[in-house]
């Protein structure tokens, strides 16, 4: 029986530090999930709407409005979606779309809802694309970049594993960005005690610091679900990690 695996990407990991989507960083993602997937079910979670969309148009008056974000992400989530369909499907890999808002969770009909559709796209061999549907709901604008919906999503088809693909290689006792002093944790059994280290960096495009993925691991732990972060800037992060060839961060019960 397969394992299911969760993959969380950000728009930072999918932006590679820049401004515009980066089609070798969903190429390698494809080619992981090649790699992966007789032994994993997997259901990507990805950010990238509004970052997608600036490719394409620009709004009167810049981002900063929530209703301009949601205009952004509505023009950019087809875009974003054809990205992901065009280059897995180089790869003979299916994708479908499910957008979701934090309402369904508290759904239980929504949630069984969500679990069947999962599984049937599973055995009919798609790849189920998960994003929040950010023109009727702004949680994740706002604060998150889909690092709570992951979890959510994690905890309700009760996954073996998440892994949120970051930008540094998991928790460490400072901030990477800003210390060259700073040390990874790798493994990390009590989220409380990690915010302590969750010192932020600013991003103009991505939303999740690292105190959203210490709540989502605090989800994904009240869940048993064991929660990963990894680098997205290292080669196979995913396939390394899994081999235990990269150092990253671990959430896991003792």
């Amino acid at each position: 029986m397969k394992k299911k695996l969760i993959i969380k990407i950000g728009t930072s990991t999918l932006t590679a530090g820049t401004s515009r989507i980066s089609y070798a960083v969903v190429e390698s993602l494809a080619r992981q999930i090649l790699a992966l997937r007789d032994d994993y079910d997997v259901v990507i979670v990805s950010s990238g709407a509004i970052a997608t969309a600036r490719q394409f148009v620009e709004i009167d008056g810049g981002y900063a409005q929530v209703e301009s974000k949601q205009a952004m992400a509505a023009i950019g989530q087809t875009k974003l979606m054809e990205i992901y369909d065009v280059v897995f499907g180089s790869f003979g890999l299916k994708i479908a779309q499910i957008l979701m808002t934090y309402r369904d969770f508290e759904n239980p009909t929504a949630n069984e809802n969500t679990r069947n559709t999962i599984k049937r796209l599973w055995a009919m061999d798609y790849i189920p694309v998960v994003n929040e549907n950010d023109t009727v709901a702004i949680e994740e604008i706002v604060l998150g970049d889909n690092d709570k919906l992951s979890a959510l999503v994690a905890a309700i088809i009760e996954a073996d594993l998440l892994v949120l693909v970051s930008d540094v290689d998991g928790i460490f006792d400072k901030n990477p960005h800003l210390h060259r002093e700073a040390r990874l944790i790798p493994l990390v059994s009590d989220p409380e005690e990690a915010l302590l280290y969750a010192e932020e960096k600013r991003s103009e495009l991505g939303t999740g610091g690292m105190s959203s993925k210490i709540h989502a691991a605090e989800i994904c732990m009240r869940n048993n679900v064991e929660m990963w972060i990894v680098n997205g800037q290292r080669a196979n992060y995913v396939v390394q990690a899994l081999n235990n060839a990269i150092p990253f961060t671990k959430f896991k019960r003792n």
